[in-house]
């Protein structure tokens, strides 16, 4: 999720977009990295914390993220992600306020891996900067941007104003940027209009709240965040509300949810993570989750009856899944024998039925093996 408070720091994400044997890319994402940011805080920075006009810098090296040819089953819009690299991808990208990119010229366009990196996604790139640092021979790259700048507007993107330009011959020598007074400018004139633009588009990615984060989902105007003390009376009526559903589909009111008080609410956050999300402010959707050995639990996943059918669900399964801790191996939820709607989104996300308890016939329990694959 990215930063919303006006007075946090600005999250910067530099994307190198280029995988070849022998590229420039690494060199020069460091050259802009250092020259423009020279006291950002970044992971391969010896002093921490954020320099005094709050950057801090994440280099994204499309080579080592590795992303296989769009592989989703479902559309990016949709926010409902199989994979663990796109889930990897989407919290990075999310976290992100403005972006980087540096980018070669091939063949006057862009590079592939970097319009597959883009179209992996969706809602996480929206209401956020995006400036260009290219190089290439006679063009210095720039066709290589004008395209780009066709996709990131496309995916609710702003491209600023302010470049860099490199022509390989004369900007750079034995795998390096040289000195040059002038490119220096142009890198720090680069993140100046940036970060204003940044600062600027944060009412768009902030929720009525104002601390709120905007999120990738399915439709617009969605916020997330862990649940608040100030949110569990709202999440108490919007529990009944959806478990009365359940109540009618399994023949029965003697359902947890339903039974709940709010001193039962407020003492679950001791021991679940518990995510609300808002659409413009008014609740609308919730999900737990807690570790129990190697499994990851997920319960109380819950949409208002009125935004049901527009995917909210199947991203917030996914956004939960991915919270899941390194030391988890699969994540496990149950749902009512009857709930024949419940377990259908579970088994579309991957889940299937595993054996059931003999003192509790009328649950069915369902697992989902997680991919710790790179």
């Amino acid at each position: 999720m990215s930063s919303n408070n006006s007075g946090a720091p600005l999250r910067l994400l530099v994307i190198v977009a280029s995988t070849r044997p022998g590229r420039l890319g690494p060199a020069i994402a460091d050259w802009f990295v250092r020259t423009a940011t020279p006291d950002a805080d970044r992971p391969d920075a010896d002093r921490p914390g954020a320099t005094p006009d709050g950057i801090t810098v994440d280099v994204a090296d499309l080579a080592d993220i590795g992303l296989p040819l769009l592989d989703e089953p479902e559309h990016p819009a949709s926010g409902s992600y199989l994979h663990e690299h796109t889930r990897r991808w989407s919290r990075r990208v999310a976290a992100a306020d403005a972006f980087v990119v540096v980018t070669p010229e091939y063949n006057f366009g862009m590079p592939a891996v970097l319009k597959n990196a883009l179209d992996f996604l969706y809602h996480e790139w929206a209401w956020k900067p995006v400036a260009f640092v290219s190089y290439g021979n006679t063009s210095a790259g720039t066709r290589s941007v004008q395209m780009a700048k066709q996709v990131v507007t496309t995916l609710k993107m702003m491209p600023i104003g302010a470049t860099v330009a490199l022509r390989i011959a004369e900007s750079t020598r034995d795998g390096r940027v040289v000195a040059s007074a002038a490119l220096d400018r142009a890198a720090r004139g680069v993140l100046v209009e940036l970060s204003r633009v940044a600062c600027a588009l944060r009412p768009l990615r902030t929720g009525a709240g104002g601390n709120d984060a905007t999120v990738g989902g399915p439709v617009e105007g969605l916020t997330l965040a862990e649940a608040r003390p100030a949110d569990l009376a709202e999440l108490l009526v919007l529990q009944r509300c959806c478990w009365v559903q359940e109540a009618f589909a399994n023949d029965t009111l003697d359902l947890p949810p339903l039974r709940e008080t709010l001193d039962d609410l407020r003492a679950s956050l001791s021991t679940w993570r518990l995510w609300c999300v808002r659409r413009n402010g008014r609740l609308v959707a919730a999900v737990r989750a807690r570790t129990d050995e190697r499994a990851w639990l997920i319960g109380r996943l819950m949409v208002a009856p009125d935004q049901a059918g527009n995917g909210i669900g199947s991203w917030l399964l996914a956004y939960a899944e991915g919270q899941a801790p390194a030391e988890t191996t699969h994540c496990a939820l149950f749902t009512g024998h009857r709930s024949t709607r419940n377990i259908r989104l579970y088994q579309r996300a991957g889940y299937t039925l595993s054996a059931t308890a003999d003192d509790t016939p009328d649950i069915v329990h369902l697992t989902k093996e997680r991919q710790l694959t790179a």
